[in-house]
């Protein structure tokens, strides 16, 4: 992520009420969230159409397509396990804590 100069700084945090400060961190989550769904989406593309697209052209032929949504299904399976399984391991962590 990047940042830039018009994040708030944390003085700027300080003059903030607790519900202000609480909708910010949902604002920061949100974006965080859409930051990642991109990323997700962006690496499931190029990796579907390296794997099923041989000879790119103006249409996809049945097999492609079938590749192109078995390859992106298997993509999601496995993020989605991939990050079940890291919100466990933070979970166990915090519960050390």
């Amino acid at each position: 992520m990047m940042f830039n100069d018009s994040l708030i700084s944390n003085s700027d945090t300080r003059s903030l009420s607790s519900s202000q400060k609480e909708e910010l961190i949902e604002n920061v989550k949100q974006q965080i969230a859409i930051a990642n769904a991109q990323e997700l989406i962006t690496k499931m593309s190029e990796k579907c159409f390296k794997k099923c697209i041989l000879k790119p052209g103006a249409s996809l032929d049945n097999s492609e397509q079938k590749c192109v949504a078995m390859c992106m299904d298997r993509y999601l399976e496995t993020w989605n396990l991939v990050s079940k399984s890291y919100q466990i391991r933070i979970q166990h962590e915090k519960d050390r804590n």
